[in-house]
């Protein structure tokens, strides 16, 4: 093996959960013990590396330059039934320079972290510029960034999801298989996704930023099948991926959400995938002889799980920048909301209640950090105001364009040798101002559905025209859940969905959604955002059935 290391050191590794991980010698020396791998390089090393690349590409006629210098680490653990799957551990280090010259970017990245490597990358960097700029049209202006100087950001943690045992984990899920197939799973299946982000940033304007980032994300998939009809249904995980390390998965029951339905629990800022495993079992064979629903129009009553994954793609992604302008066309599409809709300074993106912000330093939640990949300092900041659209999601190269002098802070890139762009932060629906709980909701609907987790969903490349479905869903008549119903799905577009949110929830029903794995860009990338939102009702929703008719 690799950098000296033995059979027995291996093994050692493995139970702290960084087994197969496989480092540069330049960096550790052939003596690498468990608690370097999961430590950050030396913060004094990063620095010397990045100011030759700052000096480098200025000194060949760079205006700026920046530098990252990333290692990222993941953990994946799958199990079904009562066996282990795959673990898999991967481990990717290297650094990647951006310049501009002659108002042109040029990019170039390297795994050679040597004096020499990262030389040579600033000048290809350069050179890739001064190529580029040949047919540049218009010259990139950057919004203002004040210097950071030297500073750190780490996200909040009581336990590094690393370091815990594999052993301990593969147990966790295990006793979380064994939990729904008591309770009459035919099938389990779950996985745990740890990830952890060591980022350093180096600007030629004068920041030197440091940052640890980690996420987590445990889900599964339940299926139930009733042997009679020969009839399945499943019922994924009530989970959601955190900006945490291992402590969410301590189950506190002070974190938890009664759902209005016997057995219907969800989860904030820790989960119980024991507890969610077996419920999902329960609700999975209650699912199996559930009725189908009559389509038709109702009021529908829209928990965090669920309402999450709508607020992503008709609130999220249409309001980013580069999307509405069309650089996205090609592959993911454009928006709807254009620039002409948002100068109008009065389109009804949703009724007078709809409060949709963006916000990069939430909690706990996947999008936070202390700055973004271009050394912005992240904040919050509005997107829809009392139902009005006021903003989009953009960078230092694109505020520009909305006569802005400040960047968003939302600029991310999912590797050392990616290039960072715009990328969704945080967007989440605040919660209503006044008490409201979800019982007092659902008693105020004569006809409508609980609309549970996440679902199946399809929306046009504009981001307009839509289909979601759900996981569980339960009707209400009169003001009381009367059953549980199957075959949901509602259509609308975003406009009119939004204008039809007639009441929200106060804030002890906030939590989040996430979406760990969020796709864009060409060459692809992927990203991690949270949306928050408390339980929330939609009135005059046209609802279609899904089911296949034979």
């Amino acid at each position: 093996m690799k950098n000296g290391l033995n059979r027995r050191k291996f093994i050692q590794m493995s139970g702290v959960g960084i087994g197969g991980v496989m480092l540069n010698v330049p960096i550790f020396g052939n003596n690498v013990s468990a608690s370097q791998l999961l430590s950050p390089i030396n913060i004094a090393l990063k620095k010397k590396m990045s100011d030759i690349a700052l000096n480098t590409a200025t000194s060949k006629g760079a205006s700026y330059v920046d530098v990252r210098i990333g290692r990222y680490l993941n953990q994946y653990i799958f199990t079904r039934e009562e066996k282990v799957r795959n673990v898999t551990n991967t481990e990717s280090f290297g650094a990647g320079v951006r310049v501009i010259v002659d108002g042109t970017w040029g990019f170039s990245a390297t795994n050679d972290f040597t004096e020499n490597g990262i030389k040579q990358a600033a000048e290809q960097a350069v050179a890739i510029a001064k190529a580029n700029s040949k047919i540049q049209t218009e010259k990139v202006v950057l919004a203002p960034n004040v210097p950071h100087g030297t500073t750190s950001w780490k996200t909040p943690l009581k336990k590094k999801a690393m370091e815990v045992p594999i052993s301990e984990k593969v147990e966790l899920l295990l006793a979380a298989n064994a939990a729904a197939m008591d309770n009459g799973a035919s099938y389990i299946n779950n996985s745990l996704f740890q990830v952890n982000e060591q980022k350093y940033f180096a600007s030629s304007e004068g920041s030197y930023i440091d940052q640890d980032v980690h996420r987590i994300w445990p889900t599964f998939t339940v299926t139930c099948i009733d042997k009679e009809s020969g009839k399945f249904k499943t019922r994924d995980a009530l989970s959601s991926p955190m900006g945490m390390g291992y402590e969410y998965m301590d189950g506190n029951d002070s974190d938890k959400i009664a759902g209005p339905v016997e057995g219907l629990i969800f989860y904030n800022k820790s989960y119980d995938i024991v507890e969610d495993a077996k419920n999902a079992a329960i609700q999975a064979k209650q699912m199996t002889t559930a009725d189908s629903v009559e389509p038709g129009k109702y009021s529908l009553v829209m928990e965090p799980h669920h309402l999450g994954l709508t607020i992503h793609e008709s609130v999220g992604h249409p309001l980013e920048l580069d999307r509405v302008l069309g650089y996205e066309a090609n592959y993911a599409g454009t928006s709807f909301a254009t620039i002409d809709k948002w100068k109008a300074g009065n389109f009804e993106y949703g009724s007078k209640i709809v409060n949709l912000v963006a916000d990069k330093t939430q909690t706990h939640t996947l999008g936070a950090v202390g700055f973004d990949d271009e050394g912005v300092k992240c904040k919050k900041w509005d997107l829809v105001r009392d139902g009005v659209l006021v903003n989009y999601q953009a960078i230092r190269d694109q505020v520009k364009m909305l006569d802005q002098d400040e960047s968003h802070g939302c600029c991310y890139a999912d590797s050392w040798d990616s290039i960072q762009f715009q990328r969704m932060p945080n967007v989440s629906l605040e919660p209503g101002k006044e008490k409201y709980s979800v019982d007092d909701m659902i008693s105020d609907v004569e006809k409508g559905i609980y609309v549970v987790g996440r679902g199946s969903y399809s929306i046009d490349q504009q981001r307009y025209n839509f289909q979601f479905g759900g996981i569980t869903f339960f009707e209400i008549l009169e003001g009381k859940i009367t059953r549980m119903i199957n075959d949901v799905a509602y259509q609308s577009n975003t406009q009119e969905f939004w204008n039809s949110c007639s009441k929200i929830c106060d804030e002890n029903d906030y939590r989040f959604f996430g979406s760990f794995f969020d796709g864009k860009g060409q060459p692809g990338q992927v990203s991690a955002v949270s949306h928050g939102s408390s339980t929330t009702r939609f009135d005059n929703i046209n609802v279609i059935n899904t089911a296949r008719k034979i």
